[in-house]
Order: C-alpha cells, then sequence, then structure tokens
C-alpha cells in the first residue's frame, strides 16, 4: 500500500523489470475505486490481525530489520488474495497477493465484454502506455524513465517508432 500515492497520483515500481525501482504515472481515474480499495484491505487486515493471519513476506532482509513492518497497514497488499495459504519460505499462515493468473483471466474477460477479440494481455497494457505517450508529444527520454528502461533503443522498438514510417512522425495532411 505504501508504494501508491494517490494524491501526487504515481505509483512505485519495485523490483521490477531488471529488478529496478521506478516511478510511473497513475492517471486520475481510478483514484477514488482506489481509496475505497485501500478502505476495505484495512478493514481485511485489521480482521486479519485479530485472526493471525496478518503479515507479508518482506523483500530482501527488511524482516530481521524491522521484525513488526509486516505487520503494518503500509506492507499490505492492495489486491491481496480472498484468503491466506502458508508462505512457502517461512511456513506462517497470510495472505499474499492475488495471482497473475487470476489478473490475466479477469483481463480476458473484460476484453471479451468490450467487443475486443485481439490477442492482449496485461503486457499490452505497458505497451499501450508507452506508444500513447508518445503519440501524445512526450519525449523518448521521460518515456524510457517511466518504463524503466537502460536503453533508449529497447523503448524505441518498445513503442514501436522503429517500425512506424516517416520515422514515426504523423504528415500534417
Amino acid at each position: 500500500m505504501k508504494d501508491i500515492d494517490l494524491e501526487c497520483c504515481q505509483v512505485t515500481v519495485r523490483d521490477g523489470k531488471g529488478e529496478k525501482d521506478r516511478v510511473t504515472a497513475l492517471p486520475g481515474s481510478p483514484v477514488e475505486p482506489l481509496r475505497a480499495q485501500l478502505r476495505v484491505v484495512a478493514v481485511e487486515h485489521d480482521r486479519a490481525v485479530a485472526e493471525g493471519t496478518a503479515g507479508v513476506a518482506l523483500p530482501f532482509a527488511l524482516a530481521v530489520r524491522y521484525p513488526s513492518a509486516q505487520y503494518e497497514l503500509g506492507w499490505q497488499y492492495i489486491f491481496p488474495a480472498a484468503r491466506a495459504s502458508k508462505d512457502p519460505d517461512s511456513g506462517a499462515l497470510r495472505r499474499h497477493h492475488i495471482h497473475e493468473r487470476t489478473v490475466q483471466r479477469v483481463f480476458k474477460k473484460a476484453l471479451r465484454r468490450a467487443g475486443i477479440y485481439k490477442h492482449a494481455s496485461c503486457r499490452t497494457l505497458r505497451h499501450s502506455f508507452a506508444t500513447h505517450l508518445l503519440e501524445s508529444g512526450y519525449d523518448i527520454r521521460t518515456i524510457q524513465e517511466l518504463l524503466g528502461h537502460r536503453n533508449v533503443q529497447t523503448t524505441m522498438v518498445y513503442t514501436h517508432v522503429l517500425n512506424r514510417g516517416g520515422r514515426g512522425v504523423h504528415s500534417p495532411m
């Protein structure tokens, strides 16, 4: 929960592709639904603390350095799994994040409901984000930073700049 800033409309992506952290934009439209979700998570977290199933696995040595951090609300997942399960590393009963296959299934259903029958995945959203930023006039370096790419060539391929005629420029005609 601590990695989402609804006031500044930004999300910190930790240990993303290339094991890098980055900050990226959050559109204004999901802010209120996310606030509602955070309230739900807070209530669920209080219940889990009472049941003894609270806590999350912390990255690296943070659990040793800050032993109570795993129980703090800020470290909890915004979209937790429906029920607690056994942590494979520690053996503790705790609630993890929803599984990526669950997200992908919901995404596929949303595509069909929207009448989109092209092949797409959650990763397609990342590509679309980059392409729309480019089409909206953002410079390639800004897009590179938002995507967390080390090399601008990767960003150019990602945004299909290299595959478009006219070097990616729209004709004023």
